[in-house]
């Protein structure tokens, strides 16, 4: 088995210059490198560059796959949108770490499974499908940070006794990119679903042009100065979404409603309690699919025996009519149709027993046979089904 390794980077908030681009090529002559991006992929060897590096310098996400099981997802989000001291909230350990860079903070997921625990040959739009979720982060959306600190429990990398961090709004229905998310780190669904138990739902509606307008024409010259400054200036793609998280952490009664950042107040369970709760759920889910499979099969069961009942007593009204259709079967000479032919015989049988005309059906398989005995096929075939000598004895 060859390896496989898959390395994307991606930058978001602004396109790599040329003389970055540059530099990158030193790194490998065969990466796919853009503006915004770079994708290598290698069978033998390994990529020259320190991912955590180019991340700080060049790039606001990175992902890494390997056929043996190991996954690593970077993003990288201004300090002045996602603040070092509520992510530390939620990285806990190696399975999830942050550091602050110069004006940026770097979020890191690992997992490492072993080998034969996890397989995936194509890493190609697993980050297109993610990065979505960064900029739900940016808005002050605090799932992606919960599910994170949610796989350090999953990991044991959380001591039992700990308690949850805030638990933010929505857990039950994830955006596509945080299901993504999910499946990339491997959480557990019923971990997820026990989690979100203690999450409230997000409200999802958008300030109108007039709340905005509202809401800026109440600003402080100095602050609407401070704005159009940075913005001739060349300022950063994401100053309209700084400006948001500021409008909605000034126009809204409490985060929990706004959806924007997670109430401390609500929850508070233990890595302990999240995973005796998951097992429980799972084990219920556990008991209902096997109920559910049982009563599947029954109902298949019931199906077939009074698909059996129609169809032996219909031979039954036939009577010889039965015999002599088994007889033009087997004069085809076709392997198709000798299956027919012993299937007819095995509910003939069946109806022999039932009504006391065993001997008699012993009596005629035995002609039959004889008369056939040249069509080894057949014989096999009746031999299989219970139609052979025993019978006759």
């Amino acid at each position: 088995m060859s390896e496989y390794q898959y390395y994307e980077f991606l930058a978001v908030d602004r396109p790599l210059a040329a003389d970055e681009m540059t530099r990158l090529r030193s790194l490998s002559s065969r990466a796919r490198i853009t503006s915004t991006s770079l994708v290598v992929s290698y069978n033998y060897g390994d990529f020259r560059g320190d991912p955590r590096q180019l991340v700080e310098r060049h790039f606001d996400a990175f992902l890494y796959m390997a056929n043996w099981g190991t996954r690593q997802l970077l993003i990288r989000l201004p300090r002045t949108l996602l603040a070092a001291e509520t992510v530390q909230q939620y990285c806990v350990d190696e399975t999830a770490v942050t550091w602050s860079s110069g004006e940026h903070v770097v979020l890191d997921y690992t997992c490492e499974e072993e080998p034969g625990g996890y397989w995936e040959e194509a890493g190609e739009g697993w980050l297109a499908s993610i990065i979505p979720a960064r900029e739900d982060l940016a808005r002050g959306d605090l799932r992606l940070l919960y599910l994170g600190w949610l796989f350090a429990v999953q990991s044991e990398a959380v001591a039992d006794e700990e308690h949850e961090p805030p638990v933010p709004p929505g857990l039950r229905e994830l955006t596509g990119s945080l299901q993504r998310f999910v499946e990339f780190l491997g959480l557990d669904e019923d971990l997820v679903a026990v989690a979100a138990q203690a999450s409230c739902d997000r409200v999802t509606r958008e300030p109108t042009a007039a709340d905005l307008a509202t809401w800026v024409s109440g600003l402080l010259a100095e602050d609407k100065d401070t704005v159009l400054l940075r913005l001739m200036q060349g300022g950063p793609a994401h100053l309209g979404t700084e400006l948001l998280r500021r409008f909605h952490a000034e126009t809204t009664a409490g985060a929990g409603t706004a959806g924007v950042d997670g109430d401390a107040s609500v929850g508070r369970r233990t890595a302990s309690e999240l995973l005796s709760a998951a097992d429980a759920l799972h084990a219920h889910r556990q008991r209902q699919a096997e109920e559910e499979a049982a009563r599947e099969q029954a109902r298949r069961e019931r199906a077939a025996a009074e698909a059996t009942a129609r169809r032996r007593a219909d031979l039954v009204a036939e009577g010889d009519g039965a015999w002599q259709r088994v007889s033009q079967l087997i004069e085809t000479k076709k392997q198709a149709e000798y299956d027919v032919a012993v299937a007819i015989l095995t509910d003939l049988h069946a109806i022999g027993r039932e009504a006391d005309g065993v001997e008699a059906f012993g009596t005629r398989i035995a002609g039959l046979r004889e008369l056939h005995a040249r069509k080894p096929s057949l014989i096999a075939r009746l031999d299989s089904a219970g139609l052979g000598p025993a019978l006759l004895r």
